[in-house]
């Protein structure tokens, strides 16, 4: 017998596996799909939370439908992600920091910057395709900063400690 948790991850699967195909325009579709599928408790409310949960988009499909779709990446990245090998350089100028990154990376790096937020004296981020700004906080000392940040990406296993 299944417990609830196995079916909900069953559910979690079935789901992702049928916005991978790119071929479901409606959330009515998507319900119909998983019903098809066994999940007779679906509806469209739970289907609407699911699409909001993993951040699903409506994007073109390559025969030019409008689909439900899943980013890429989902979920904020961690610091056990091979985020570290993406990093080129950190550096600073008294005002602002900036990492170099492999190219596409920025985006995802600045993500998991953001989620630490003010509390670890990270401000804000803006990202293009290769390159973050990053401005800290008033009461954080940029170099002790840039120092937590090199950490950050030096340890892949370490916790964010950036208040030390």
């Amino acid at each position: 017998m299944k417990t609830n948790s196995d079916r909900q991850e069953y559910l979690i699967q079935a789901f992702k596996a049928l916005l991978k195909e790119e071929r479901f325009g409606s959330q009515a579709e998507i319900v119909t799909a998983l019903q098809e599928l066994g999940f007779d408790n679906i509806n469209q409310s739970k289907v609407s939370r699911m699409l909001s949960k993993f951040g699903a988009v409506r994007t073109r499909n390559a025969k030019m439908e409008m689909v439900y779709c899943l980013p890429a990446e989902l979920g904020v990245p961690t610091a056990t992600s091979p985020l570290k090998n993406l990093v080129i350089e950190i550096d600073h100028n008294d005002a602002l920091i900036v990492i170099q990154t492999s190219p596409g990376a920025a985006q995802l790096i600045a993500r998991l910057l953001d989620s630490l937020g003010k509390a670890e004296g990270i401000l804000g981020t803006i990202a293009g395709d290769d390159t973050i700004f990053i401005t800290p906080t008033q009461e954080m000392d940029i170099s002790q900063l840039q120092n937590a940040i090199k950490e950050l990406f030096e340890q892949s296993a370490a916790p964010f400690a950036f208040n030390s």
